[in-house]
């Protein structure tokens, strides 16, 4: 069997037996099969896609490329919610609280952002002594504890999918759905979990940036998760605008813990309603989306979530006397408005530049070596559809140094429309999809 023959074989638009992908991948990782062969076979695949065998051959055998993470001993239903990632997305802090108020665990490997803001570790690290678990038995110890168990990522598991990935970055091949599909799936299957709930962003500040492949992603990660024979639900979301107001670390922990004292920004809350009302689902406590939705807000009402988190955050070393008093949070120095200059509706609000407006102040990296400012970024007083008049503030820029701050107004400026005709407001929740629930 020969390397080129299998590209070619792809090339054609023709289907390659298990044999073949395992020969491909395992050349590729044992280094038989050079960079530029699998190149072209990347390539191929991302004119000509992959068929459902083919799909699963390939995903697991990235799965299986390194360790399989199973939490034995935890007494908990596990949920894994992924993101696709956005603006202001801080979700996964907001579902920490309301998981453990229903007895769900979650358990998950997370990574630091490059980009617009931190990741989902950047913002749990603006909590002074915060520490993630170092080994999977104390990461068991906290799930038990507090329903939440969050790691960093580990080169350990799935190391084939971050060789193949860093080669479609450099081959123009990222854009390819099989191949992204597997890639996150691989990962998703490689930690065990009762259910994994995929919120796949579609807009100007997500990595889809159109409906329809959005649509293609969401259908083709659950022809995965089908193959393998596990519970995944995808929730296509809007990303035409940041989600919520808060875009930096401090500022988005700070909005998620409010959401959970039922004071967050309308389309925050609804997706986090509807991510653990989605959870309740999965588990069999809920009938429906909205029964589930019904639980939450009582849930939220009870003040429970907030005590929950409270207790996650100082299992982990945290000061848990933060959740009321957000002094204890990094603060930027200084605050500046951005105002509208003309009336009328606010028609856009390019998510990406508002990301952007943050990072360069220091809420997000550039490089890899970039430290991450917790205390700065931005937070917006209006959302699409919003009257505004003339002088009304937009948002607040929050910064410790000026020196990026005119590019920071810049980016802002450039990310709202204002328009003279009433704009309809977005729904975040664009669409709900299953297997084998």
């Amino acid at each position: 069997m020969r390397a080129v023959d299998l590209i070619q074989k792809k090339r054609d638009g023709k289907t390659l037996t298990e044999e073949e992908i395992n020969f491909l991948l395992d050349g590729y990782l044992d280094k038989s099969i050079p960079d530029y062969q699998m190149s072209a076979f990347l390539m191929a695949t991302y004119f000509n896609g992959m068929e459902k065998d083919e799909l699963k051959t390939f995903t697991g055998k990235m799965m299986n490329s390194g360790d399989l993470i199973k939490f034995d001993g935890i007494d908990k239903f596990l949920i894994d919610k992924h993101s696709t990632g956005g603006v202001g997305d801080k979700t996964t802090i907001a579902l920490a609280g309301l998981f453990a108020s229903f007895d769900i665990g979650t358990a998950k490997l997370s990574g630091r952002g490059l980009g617009h803001t931190g990741g989902t570790i950047d913002k749990f690290e603006s909590i002074k002594g915060f520490n993630f678990p170092q080994t999977k038995e104390r990461m068991v110890e906290v799930i038990n504890k507090t329903g939440t168990g969050i790691m960093g990522a580990s080169d350990k598991v799935v190391p084939l999918d971050k060789q193949i990935y860093a080669l479609r970055d450099v081959t123009g091949t990222v854009m390819s759905i099989p191949l992204i599909a597997s890639s996150i799936m691989s990962k998703k299957l490689a930690v065990y979990a009762d259910g994994i709930i995929l919120d796949v962003k579609v807009g100007s500040g997500a990595f889809m940036k159109d409906l329809d492949m959005a649509r293609d992603l969401a259908k083709t990660m659950l022809q995965i998760g089908d193959s393998f024979d596990r519970k995944v639900v995808t929730v296509l979301t809007d990303m035409d605008q940041p989600l919520g107001l808060a875009v930096g670390n401090s500022l988005e922990v700070i909005e998620a813990i409010e959401t959970l004292k039922g004071n967050g920004p309308a389309d925050f809350t609804e997706l986090v309603e509807t991510l653990v009302a989605v959870a309740l689902q999965i588990k069999g406590d809920a009938a429906t989306i909205e029964e589930g939705k019904a639980m939450v807000n009582e849930m939220i009402k009870s003040g429970k979530p907030v005590e929950m988190l409270k207790e996650f955050i100082g299992e982990y070393g945290g000061d848990p006397r933060l959740v009321d008093d957000y002094s204890l949070l990094p603060m930027a120095q200084n605050m500046i408005e951005f105002k509208a200059e003309n009336s009328g509706y606010i028609g856009k609000i390019e998510a990406e530049e508002v990301g952007k407006s943050a990072m360069v102040l220091g809420a997000g990296r550039a490089t890899k070596e970039d430290l991450i400012n917790h205390g700065v970024g931005v937070v917006l007083t209006k959302k699409i559809g919003d009257r505004v008049e003339a002088g009304e503030v937009l948002a607040k820029i929050y910064f410790d140094e000026d020196i990026n701050l005119e590019s920071s107004i810049r980016l802002l400026d450039g990310a709202f429309e204002i328009v003279s005709d009433k704009v309809e407001d977005r729904n975040v929740i664009l669409e709900v999809h299953s297997v084998n629930i």
